[in-house]
């Protein structure tokens, strides 16, 4: 993996349960996470490892990959954890292979502070001194773009990518809102620290159909 892993935090005025439905639903995710076009994940039993497929689309190509996570709702401090693994065969991505975590822990006040740290191995070589950053940032944006539709701001869809060249747009998403390490800490570091085991349990995400 990487020598510098990316972490985002935010934290959101809505409740844990309403956080984790916007996020763990397929459906829902894509719509604020402009990572993602499309997920569409297979069937599993229940507290079993969900396999899932993705798309990145773009006017240029469509990247596809395939990935596998698993969610846990309970946990000793209240917080719910999500990890997750994912690859593509796709030569021209420029994410081969990764592997991250999000973490939900209620804040006292009703409040959800929303957390996420992962790693990659590139595809671009050295170009990834580029893409690593776009990615953070991009990551970052999209926390935000959900924040505000969760806190009863414009749905996902009214802020697309573009609308962050638009500063004139009063309550866009801005990815200088979230948190890019964990207070305190410095941004270049193993983010990867503070994941679930359920991360290490995970089997391989398999190879793209």
């Amino acid at each position: 993996m990487g020598t510098r892993g990316i972490y985002v935090e935010t934290v959101i005025d809505a409740d844990l349960d309403r956080v984790w439905a916007a996020t763990q639903d397929p459906e829902q995710h894509v719509r604020w996470d402009v990572r993602f076009s499309e997920i569409v994940p297979e069937p599993a039993q229940d507290g079993e490892p969900t396999r899932f497929r993705y798309v990145r689309r773009s006017a240029v190509h469509d990247v596809h990959g395939s990935g596998v996570s698993i969610g846990e709702r309970r946990r000793p401090d209240g917080s719910r954890t999500s990890a997750l693994r994912f690859s593509t065969a796709d030569r021209l991505s420029p994410i081969r292979t990764g592997r991250g975590y999000w973490r939900y822990a209620p804040t006292g006040d009703g409040r959800t502070r929303f957390i996420t740290g992962y790693d990659y191995d590139g595809g671009w070589g050295p170009l990834d001194l580029v893409v690593r950053p776009l990615l953070g940032w991009a990551t970052a944006w999209s926390f935000d773009r959900l924040r505000i539709w969760l806190e009863g701001g414009p749905e996902p869809e009214t802020w697309p990518l573009i609308s962050a060249l638009q500063p004139w747009r009063r309550g866009r998403p801005r990815a200088s809102r979230t948190l890019r390490a964990p207070a305190g800490g410095p941004r270049r570091r193993h983010h990867l620290h503070d994941a679930p085991a359920t991360l290490a349990a995970l089997p391989e995400p398999g190879g793209d159909r």
